[in-house]
Formats: C-alpha cells, structure tokens, sequence
C-alpha cells in the first residue's frame, strides 16, 4: 500500500497526507503510554517518514522516553502519531483516516502489557515488551 493518503485529527486543525505501509505494517499497542495517550488500544500504520502536516498545524509532542515521542493536535487533543525523535518510524493512528477498516491489524505489541478485560479477534504475531526493545535495540534505537 504505497498509496498517499489523507488524514486529520478529530478538529481538522491537524490535516496531513502519509504513505501507509500497508497490512504488514499496522499494529496494535498495549504499552501503559499508549492505553493512557490514545484511550485505549493504539491502533497504527506504519508510514516510515513520509508524514506531511499543512502548514500551520497546531502539534503538540509529549517525549515519552529516550527515543520516542507522541504527537497529538493541541487544539482538540487528538492522539495523531508516535514516532522516534528523528521523526522517522512514524507510526500514524488509523482512526486518523477516513477509513481506519482498510488497516488490517498484523501486529499487537506489549501483549504482556494488555489488559485482561479486551482481546482483538483473529490470530496475528504478537511481540512482549522485552521483544520490542530489543528490536529497536538492534536497529541501533537506545533502550
């Protein structure tokens, strides 16, 4: 799915277009931050760094960790993307699309963080938190 899309947060004040990688690329994350940040699960598309936002686009960023950092629209708060602090890896939610069911979800990550009370349907490669950092780690990430 190299196709650009576009998307914008719940106000609109955030509008962006993105190259989502397609299925192989789109996950589901359980880590304590992200169920905080997002409300919930955090559902994303992986779209490298392709991410352009319209000029002017009110962006807050929230440095989660040593690397990371979340970006998230300051005029209605909505929860918009995670990325590494070099704005690489940016990992865009799906429900920022028109159409966030075009996302087949392929990974869940931090499944040892999920909580007991939901499960996602269907059967998919899932990462703990120890698989995660180390898989950044060998990508030369800092854990």
């Amino acid at each position: 799915m190299a196709d650009t899309l576009s998307g914008r947060c719940l106000c609109g004040a955030c509008a962006f277009t993105a190259r989502p990688d397609g299925p192989a690329g789109t996950g589901a994350c359980h880590c304590g931050m992200c169920r905080k940040w997002s409300g919930g699960i955090f559902m994303s598309v992986d779209c490298g760094d392709s991410v352009a936002f319209e000029d002017g686009a009110p962006l807050g960023r929230f440095r989660g960790s040593d690397w990371g950092e979340r970006v998230f629209c300051t005029a209605c708060g909505a929860s918009l993307l995670w990325q590494l602090q070099d704005g690489t890896h940016q990992h865009v939610s799906i429900q920022c699309f028109e159409d966030p069911g075009q996302f087949e979800i392929g990974v869940e990550v931090f499944i040892d963080k999920k909580p007991g009370n939901y499960a996602l349907a269907g059967d998919r490669k899932t990462m703990t938190e120890a698989e995660v950092f180390a898989l950044y780690a060998s990508e030369g990430g800092t854990t």
